[in-house]
């Protein structure tokens, strides 16, 4: 049975890919993962697993950071999306939101927000700040204020807050709980699962933070040294004793990695 909102339809399609930087170094090592609409996917795993890669991968974002996909396929709604440069991405209705806010700080909130819609025009723009604004009525107090003197659950509700006003059908959310407060991080989820649930936006988030992003998200891929290894409904990981164990903070001492479990060799097939 299906989660309310999704659908059978993939949205989203990474298919094997490896990317390489500055033409050596090896990140993801054939990566696939699909993404239904209406759905919330998490990509899951530790500091340096690969998740950012993926999401840059997906966005094209790659090439300001000598990296390159060298392998594979990424498909949008079935169709490539491996010669479209960022911008004609968003507008075909995906977008980033990138680690750490990287809000404009020199601008208040209001005008981070407009610089959103800067490839749209008319009435319409106003009533798409006043939703945003309705899903972030902290944004609302602060607007007038300038963006690098908020705090930072702040400006990563500005972040979000400017993806949607391109109106994305799908948003790749690049560690939202990175610095906040526990309360912050569930503030900031829930909106998510808001807008996911009321506007039919479809999030792949790339997330360390096993435990809120498994109760969020519907599905989810656990990611290790570039490699996916496991994969399932969200509900599924959740109680899987491997996960709770290496992500949800009940880890047995001296073991370093996922790899290092007795039932590791079961899964090699996501490693071949």
């Amino acid at each position: 049975m299906l989660d309310a909102g999704r659908t059978e339809e993939t949205l989203l399609e990474v298919n094997n890919i490896e990317v390489i930087y500055n033409h050596v170094i090896l990140v993801l090592k054939g990566v696939s993962l699909s993404v239904p609409k209406g759905g919330i996917t998490a990509l899951l795993g530790g500091n340096g697993a690969g998740k950012t890669t993926t999401l840059k991968a997906i966005s094209n974002l790659l090439h300001s950071e000598r990296g390159e996909v060298t392998k594979g396929s990424i498909n949008y709604r079935g169709e490539s999306v491996a010669d479209l440069d960022p911008a004609a991405l968003v507008k075909k209705g995906v977008i980033q939101v990138m680690e750490g806010r990287h809000c404009f700080e020199h601008l208040t909130v209001e005008e981070n927000l407009l610089t959103g819609a800067y490839t749209r025009s008319g009435a319409e723009i106003a009533t798409d700040l006043e939703k945003v604004y309705t899903y972030f009525p902290r944004l609302k107090e602060r607007r007038k204020s300038q963006a690098g003197y908020t705090s930072g659950g702040e400006q990563q509700m500005v972040a979000i807050g400017r993806a949607l006003m391109s109106r994305p059908e799908c948003i790749l959310l690049d560690e939202p709980s990175m610095g906040l407060a526990p309360q912050l991080v569930e503030e900031i989820f829930t909106i998510v699962k808001d807008l996911n649930e009321k506007e039919g936006n479809t999030f792949l988030l790339a997330e360390q933070n096993t435990n809120v992003a498994l109760r969020f998200a519907h599905y989810g891929y656990i990611l290790e040294s570039g490699r996916v290894v496991m994969d399932g409904p969200a509900a599924d990981l959740r109680e899987n004793p491997d996960v709770k164990e290496f992500y949800l903070g009940m880890s047995e001492e001296g073991r370093k990695s996922f790899r290092d479990v007795r039932s590791y060799r079961r899964r090699k097939r996501w490693l071949s």
